[in-house]
């Protein structure tokens, strides 16, 4: 049968993305391997693209008939992908992360694109009611009886080209915070990317402070960050000024009408070390009468981003929600956990934003070279299944 394959995606990023030293060797941590590291990490990528990720599931498809499809070369049981991710290091997925994402930047895949943003944001992932690990938070009731805990990471991914990409993830166990985990991940990433891959980050209001925006103008990135009680100064200064005048602008925005307020002259807050603080403020009207309204604050001046592109930018923040988040917990699998192990539950959520960066860039820009339509998402997964039959030759054009 016709069309994407198993071994043709697993083509795509050893030869297209520069992945083929990663796959034989993924930061392999067991002393004396029978199983070849290629098999069990691709294994695991394929079964996050297939979209039926637990390990039985993945022990029940190398058994079947449909392994010669899948291009793993070995039997395995469950057990295994247990031990082999337990010793796996993470630092060879998240090197295989950016450099397909900087090898994405070189085949111009954002070239199109004036700004490239990193948003930044954290989330609950994998409710277990097994004994405590180290990243484990309890969930309480009321009566402060603990039900079960649950895991917390964050997570940096590219927006505002036109496909969101997962950067890297780093969880937090109960004694951390988000916060902290934001800045070690914006700090390591930037260092595995690049300086000048990005120019701005994007974050919720909880990273709107001095020490979060001095470490990123330290990374050469501007920053957008949601404006909220938080900065009770800065926020009522705005809302006075913004609710004594007209907006500065009208326009469309799909079905909706959105009003932009945009100021420059704000006096930062006393351990702030910027000279002056910008605000925009949008209200957004939907057809059925609701409002919305936010504020947001950054360093960008009015000469280099003016106050559309910047409610833009603001808007990038979305990206991470319903590309990374919601795509991941309802597709790939982020709320499941294989193992319970923490290096076992980091090394999952890593190769599933490993396998949403081989998905969509193989499915936007690899499949729909020349002529050829874009496949959805379901489509592509459709095909691959068809296909595991029907292995077919892997296209090396």
């Amino acid at each position: 049968m016709s069309g994407p394959s198993a071994l043709q995606l697993f083509h795509y990023p050893s030869h297209c993305l520069g992945l083929k030293s990663y796959f034989p060797h993924p930061g392999e941590g067991r002393p004396r391997p029978r199983i070849p590291a290629q098999a069990l990490v691709w294994s695991l990528l394929i079964a996050h693209l297939l979209r039926a990720c637990s390990f039985l599931r993945v022990e029940w498809r190398v058994r079947s008939p449909a392994r010669r499809g899948l291009g793993v070369g070995a039997v395995f049981g469950d057990d295994a992908l247990a031990y082999f991710t337990e010793r796996l290091d993470p630092q060879h997925t998240r090197t295989a992360l950016s450099s397909a994402i900087r090898q994405a930047k070189r085949n111009k895949v954002f070239d199109h694109t004036r700004f490239i943003g990193l948003a930044l944001d954290g989330t609950r992932a994998g409710y277990t009611r097994k004994e405590p690990c180290p990243l484990c938070h309890p969930v309480k009731d009321g009566q402060g009886t603990i039900h079960g805990h649950r895991h917390h990471f964050a997570l940096l991914a590219v927006v505002g080209t036109g496909i969101t990409l997962p950067l890297d993830v780093e969880p937090y166990g109960a004694q951390d915070s988000e916060y902290a985990a934001g800045q070690r991940l914006l700090k390591r990433a930037t260092g595995r990317i690049g300086r000048r891959f990005a120019q701005y980050v994007v974050a919720d209001g909880e990273f709107a402070t001095a020490p979060f925006l001095h470490t990123a103008g330290e990374l050469g990135l501007r920053v957008v960050a949601r404006l909220k009680g938080n900065l009770p100064e800065l926020s009522q200064a705005a809302q006075r000024l913004f609710d004594g005048q007209p907006p500065n602008s009208v326009f469309p925005y799909g079905a909706d009408r959105v009003e932009l307020w945009d100021a420059d002259d704000f006096v930062p807050w006393a351990t702030l070390r910027w000279e002056r603080v910008r605000v925009l403020r949008y209200r957004q009207h939907k057809p059925d009468g609701t409002v919305i309204q936010a504020e947001w604050l950054t360093d960008f001046p009015r000469r280099q981003v003016g106050s559309l592109t910047l409610f833009r930018l603001a808007k990038n923040r979305w990206e991470i929600e319903n590309q990374g988040f919601h795509d991941g917990k309802n597709r790939y699998g982020m709320e499941h956990i294989c193992h319970h192990h923490p290096n076992t539950m980091l090394v999952n959520w890593l190769l599933i934003a490993l396998a949403m960066v081989i998905e969509r860039l193989y499915r936007l820009c690899y499949l729909h070279r020349g002529t050829h339509p874009v496949r959805n998402a379901l489509d592509l997964v459709s095909l691959l299944w068809l296909n595991l039959r029907f292995p077919c030759t892997p296209d090396t054009s």
